[in-house]
């Protein structure tokens, strides 16, 4: 045996025991949990062979903790959020319900990627997603949630929720891609824009390759319930031609809205006699 054959160093046991290196995979995705990570990068943050962390990934995707997007995995629903699966509330559901008709009004008009989302604190939970024919990799998954600062139905719902604002800008701006907005004071200036025009724009703020469109759907005393959006990707499609199609829908979404809430309110004053 050679003096360099001798000298070499062996490879360091691996003492993890497979739940271990399961967690440690799970753990590894990060922030990445939504936008997805491939099987080599999973790899190299956790430090298993390819071929082993493939092997533990497909147990994974084959009892729900991931799923596969693409060429690469994300968190599946059941570990989705950091543990339990979303709840969704009775009041989200029967918005979700009452909106996803006009949800599917935008489909057609558009043939894009339609989403249909409600603040919850300075996060965006998706209620509804209709995938168009253009459709790429998202972070967005009906029942997931997402930064409000870095997508375009998020602008749209903090526009009009000061409270919801100085949350977001209380927290780390973090940059998902090179075009987020992670200064507060330009955070605002576009806020003020979205308040002005009655429309936000992620322009590959959240994935790059990815632009869309929002509006908000309007309640009571004229503040969002909701907001809706069209995405689609950059080059082949422009989220200004979308405009005028979105606010028309928004707008008669909005009407049912009022029309649901007026039915409430007189369903709760004949409780009241």
């Amino acid at each position: 045996m050679s003096d360099a054959t001798r000298s070499a160093p062996r490879p360091q046991r691996d003492d993890r025991n497979a739940i271990d290196k399961a967690l440690a995979l799970l753990n590894a995705f990060g922030d990445d949990a939504n936008v997805g990570v491939g099987v080599s990068e999973l790899a190299r943050r956790t430090g298993l062979s390819k071929s082993t962390a493939f092997r533990i990934l497909t147990v994974l995707q084959r009892n729900g903790a991931v799923e596969r997007a693409g060429s690469a995995y994300r968190l599946g629903r059941v570990v989705q959020g950091g543990g339990a699966e979303r709840t969704e509330s009775p009041e989200l559901t029967r918005l979700r319900d009452l909106l996803t008709p006009f949800l599917a009004d935008m489909y057609e008009a558009s043939r894009q990627t339609v989403h249909l989302a409600a603040l919850d604190g300075d996060r965006v939970v998706y209620l509804n997603k209709l995938h168009g024919h253009m459709s790429m990799r998202s972070p967005t998954r009906i029942g997931g949630t997402a930064p409000a600062y870095c997508t375009g139905v998020g602008k749209v719902l903090l526009a009009w929720d000061a409270d919801a604002t100085e949350l977001a800008l209380a927290g780390e701006l973090a940059p998902w891609t090179p075009n987020t907005i992670t200064d507060a004071d330009a955070l605002r200036t576009e806020l003020e824009r979205v308040r002005r025009t009655g429309v936000a724009f992620d322009r590959e703020e959240i994935v790059s390759g990815l632009t869309c469109i929002a509006a908000p759907i309007m309640g009571p005393n004229e503040t969002p319930v909701a907001a809706m959006s069209v995405s689609g990707p950059v080059g082949s499609y422009a989220p200004e031609s979308q405009a005028h199609a979105l606010r028309r829908v928004c707008s008669s979404a909005s009407q049912q809205v009022l029309r649901m809430h007026r039915m409430l309110e007189e369903t709760r004053q004949r409780t009241l006699e």
